[in-house]
């Protein structure tokens, strides 16, 4: 799984002209799913997320986790993390994980952080065309890729 992390002040998601999520302080958490993701992915990157210290302490320094902040998380569906741009001029999503992978995956990612100790998950619709909005703050933002645990 690959993840794009973004600390914001504010974000929220729309399909459709309609609101299907919002946070407040915390977490955008773009997630894009690869054929070779396991549940044992998902395990790994709920943790590392929720425990990653990025939110600012008194003195200004990246010491507090999403946890300590009482942060907020927002999930979005995001299969072209999987861009493959080498040949030609038109992305390849091969490794990009179909749909009957995906969705398992995406759906446990969500469950799993629901039950690790954040205040609010919130998420868009898997596959539908969404339009996101976000304050950026900081600004902050983190690629994670658990094929690579850098």
């Amino acid at each position: 799984m690959r993840i794009i992390i973004q600390r914001v002040s504010q974000a929220a998601v729309q399909v459709e002209g309609e609101a299907v999520g919002s946070i407040n302080k915390g977490l955008l958490l773009l997630v894009g799913i690869e054929n070779a993701d396991t549940p044992g992915d998902v395990e790994w990157l709920v943790q590392k997320i929720v425990q990653m210290r990025i939110f600012s302490d008194a003195e200004g320094k990246m010491n507090l986790s999403l946890q300590d902040v009482g942060g907020e998380v927002l999930i979005i569906s995001q299969f072209t993390l999987h861009a493959q741009t080498k040949k030609g001029n038109r992305p390849s999503f091969i490794k990009a994980a179909p749909p009957a992978v995906a969705i398992p995956l995406y759906e446990l990612f969500i469950a799993k952080m629901q039950q690790a100790d954040v205040k609010k998950v919130a998420q868009g619709i898997f596959g539908a065309d969404m339009q996101v909005q976000l304050t950026n703050d900081g600004p902050v933002t983190i690629w994670i890729d658990s094929q690579q645990k850098e």
